[in-house]
């Protein structure tokens, strides 16, 4: 019983000496001159983190803020010998509110500040899509597509040709099924080499079940096109909106039109994975 008392009250006494010495070491390393004057540029390179907006079921990306890694800058700078700020390293700081927390709501578009929008073409099982292909093409444009899963099965080469675009599941012949779901997004990812990263709200509202268990963010579109392409796009331009295009005669005829549009106001256009990146 003693020798355990006594292992014991070692054990507590190195646990206490590592704690101290612990604490003497950094007591003594913000006395460094070094550390101080890191500290003092903290108001230089310091940028404030933005929550994400959190309204009923639907979310808007905050923003990534920035601070000095001080524990990297002093290590650089006390093997340098002296305070030298190039070496200062910075550091991302997440938002205490962040999409990445919360894969049960959809989001309907990028943060406002962003002067920028994104194209998304949703394809079915029949949709032919080599106009819309080559109308990005000509115009130098990305654009994110949701592939059906027995379109995924049929047009294996032409998906592997797409890799200017952002590919995503849709669903599988508009069956919800969470095994046909993940089924669809392997072979995807093996196809493409990347990973799926978004589903997007159609006709039913299990997607986003699914794509929460998955880990996966649901959009839903700030601007949904059936026709009218040009006049819609003309009324509704906004910052960081997601801009979901039918696929059909109306909307090809006006595309190319409608994305000169979108760039003569200013706005980027970018895959989602650029647009709603906090």
């Amino acid at each position: 019983m003693k020798k355990i008392i006594y292992r014991f009250l070692i054990i507590i006494l190195l646990v206490f000496s590592f704690y101290y010495t612990n604490n003497i070491i950094e007591f003594l390393k913000e006395k460094d001159p070094i550390m101080k004057s890191i500290r003092n540029t903290e108001d230089k390179y310091k940028v404030a983190s933005v929550n994400a907006i959190i309204e009923e079921d639907n979310i808007i990306p905050g923003k990534v803020g920035r601070n000095i890694d001080y524990k990297k800058s002093y290590s650089k700078m006390k093997q340098y010998g002296n305070y030298n700020e190039a070496l200062t390293t910075l550091k991302d700081v997440k938002p205490v509110i962040s999409i990445d927390d919360n894969y049960d709501k959809y989001i309907i578009s990028g943060n406002k500040e962003n002067r920028a929008i994104s194209l998304v073409f949703k394809v079915y099982k029949d949709s032919e899509i080599d106009t819309v292909l080559g109308i990005l093409d000509n115009e130098n444009v990305k654009a994110n597509f949701f592939i059906d899963g027995t379109y995924l099965e049929n047009h294996v080469l032409k998906l592997k040709c797409m890799k200017n675009h952002e590919l995503n599941i849709l669903s599988y012949d508009k069956l919800y099924d969470e095994s046909l779901f993940k089924t669809s997004i392997s072979y995807l990812e093996n196809i493409t080499g990347k990973s799926v990263r978004y589903c997007i709200k159609d006709e039913n509202d299990k997607v986003l079940n699914i794509c929460e268990k998955i880990k996966l963010h649901t959009i839903k579109p700030t601007i949904k096109v059936e026709k009218d392409l040009y006049k819609t796009i003309k009324k509704n331009l906004d910052n960081s909106v997601i801009i979901d295009i039918d696929i059909n005669n109306y909307n090809e005829r006006e595309l190319s039109s409608t994305i000169s549009y979108i760039k003569e106001k200013g706005y980027d256009i970018l895959l989602l994975s650029e647009l709603l990146k906090e």
